[in-house]
């Protein structure tokens, strides 16, 4: 499975080399959300092959201030939304929808042919629940997971983390508040 490539080897790639390596990847992205739907839409862009979207949710009018959903969108389900707005930008990305809340046989189901799965959920009991399943069923598939930073402000907080196949980003800290409200 392909994982990731050496930043030497990157540095010595053509464009086409690194369009073509980018194809063959998979990406899960679990929750479609401020943080998964931009994730999809900048993978989509530079040209990764394959996109798994797992969320549940209904595009609402808040969700239009950050998330890559339109006003005509809002009463559709998240993840059809975000996978047509993928295919308008590059339709040669494979998209693959699921309408579903995940639980810890979805995770295993879904993304064990991922390359990267990405955690963009909202709720903490879910953020614990797929870095559970992942590095107890899936630890060989790398999981980049956002924590504190949904937010605003503290920014020059935020850093990356691994441990692992766990990647960590954010601050580690801050929660959503009336203080510090949703912006990502």
């Amino acid at each position: 499975m392909i994982y990731a490539i050496e930043l030497n080897d990157m540095a010595k790639s053509t464009k086409e080399q690194i369009s073509d390596y980018l194809k063959q990847f998979t990406v899960g992205i679990a929750g479609c959300g401020g943080l998964g739907s931009n994730a999809a839409m900048a993978l989509a862009r530079v040209g990764v092959g394959k996109l798994l979207l797992a969320d549940f949710a209904i595009i609402t009018p808040q969700c239009l201030d950050r998330q890559y959903f339109f006003a005509g969108q809002v009463g559709k389900l998240k993840v059809h939304g975000l996978r047509d707005n993928i295919l308008k930008a590059n339709p040669q990305v494979n998209v693959k929808a699921f309408d579903i809340k995940l639980c810890t046989s979805d995770v295993i189901e879904l993304f064990a042919t991922c390359n990267v799965v990405i955690e963009a959920f909202d709720k903490a009991e879910m953020k614990q629940m797929i870095i559970e399943t992942m590095l107890t069923n899936l630890p060989h598939i790398p999981l980049v997971v956002g924590v504190g930073i949904a937010g605003w402000g503290k920014d020059v907080d935020a850093h990356v983390r691994r441990s692992d196949n766990l990647i960590i980003c954010g601050d580690e800290v801050s929660a959503l508040s009336d203080q510090l409200p949703v912006l990502a």
